[in-house]
């Protein structure tokens, strides 16, 4: 597993090695106006020896925002609050992208101060709920983002993007999947627009592109990376013409330079394979792995090429030095789930065998 400790190009930086910090929502933004918080910054610290570490889902305006207790990237109390987790892990010499994450239809008009209507593609309700402080909600009908709407979107995301780099960020992860709002549009269900936003494939992608265009002119493309999960129900998503969808999307997105694909592999293993050849930047891969998480064995996906970097997602959270315990072979603290999701989201901050340079 030597290839997975070499360094790697991302963009315009070199990673020290090629484990990556999956994005992990973690609701714990307490601070004044979903900020971040010292909490925040410890847990980022102590795992800012990652080749690189990729944010929760963060959002780039109040109308985006999915979860409780998630943070934002659209004030100037919540830009000095990443200032903190930033400069933080930049002490330890770490490098760390925004996500932003944008949650569309999957909001919930508590969650919103002016208790605003969530926006999508379409008109299209999805199925389920939503945690919100009063607990579960039923999602509701969106409201379907017109031209205007689309525009100001946009602006947001560039927005967000330039408020991340004067947070400290090294660069931005724009999240394309797990039935969030850019993945709305990528959809057959929940994307019934006519227009040019609609339709065929050149149609439902032309969002997405136009997202990471807008914040490759905000912040340069060599900043930017993206994340795609092909094939994920998650959030009531369907996605009919698979291949299709993602290797025109690959395509068009190919040519801007972008830092990175980020690709949380599905069921369809071949399609994975496929982004693989079609892509020609770095291509980060979270493995498929159902019924359990992201472990050592995944690093020969670096030694036989099928991905230039692997992220790790739950073992990263239960294991701050993780690449420390990847090259000695472990031991390996499981991750405890009550605690990862939906528990008291206090994090793993004080593990008793974190070695002393972890610590708080």
């Amino acid at each position: 597993m030597l290839k997975a400790f070499e360094p790697v190009t991302v963009g315009r930086y070199t990673a020290r090695h090629r484990v990556v910090m999956a994005p992990m929502t973690r609701n714990r933004a307490f601070g004044s106006a979903t900020s971040p918080t010292e909490l925040m910054a410890t847990y980022y610290a102590q795992r800012a020896d990652a080749g690189l570490i990729i944010t929760e889902s963060t959002q780039p305006s109040p109308i985006g925002q999915g979860f409780p207790n998630t943070p934002g990237l659209h004030s100037a109390t919540q830009i000095e609050g990443w200032r903190k987790v930033t400069a933080r892990v930049h002490e330890r010499n770490g490098l760390i992208f925004a996500q932003l994450m944008h949650a569309g239809r999957v909001g919930h008009p508590s969650l919103h101060e002016d208790g605003s209507i969530p926006v999508g593609p379409s008109s299209v309700l999805a199925a389920g709920t939503v945690f919100t402080m009063d607990g579960p909600q039923e999602f509701v009908t969106p409201r379907p983002l017109d031209r205007a709407g689309i525009r100001g979107t946009l602006a947001d995301f560039a927005a967000a993007a330039r408020n991340a780099i004067a947070a400290g960020f090294d660069g931005i992860e724009l999240h394309a999947g797990s039935g969030f709002l850019l993945h709305q549009f990528l959809a057959t269900n929940a994307n019934q627009r006519d227009d040019e936003w609609g339709g065929d494939v050149q149609g439902r992608i032309r969002f997405v592109v136009e997202v990471a265009e807008a914040v490759a002119d905000a912040v340069d493309a060599d900043r930017v990376g993206l994340r795609i999960t092909p094939g994920a129900t998650y959030n009531d998503i369907v996605e009919d013409g698979l291949h299709d969808t993602y290797l025109g999307l690959a395509g068009a997105l190919d040519s801007l330079g972008l830092a990175y694909l980020h690709v949380a592999e599905g069921s369809d293993a071949e399609l994975a394979h496929r982004l693989r050849r079609r892509w020609n930047g770095t291509l980060i891969l979270n493995p498929y792995t159902p019924g359990s998480y992201t472990g050592p064995e995944s690093l020969k996906l670096i030694e036989t090429g099928a991905a230039d970097m692997v992220s790790f997602g739950a073992l990263f959270m239960a294991n701050p030095d993780l690449p420390r315990r990847l090259r000695l072979g472990g031991p390996f603290t499981a991750p405890d789930y009550t605690r990862a999701y939906g528990g008291d989201h206090r994090g793993y901050t004080d593990y008793p065998t974190l070695p002393p340079e972890y610590a708080a």
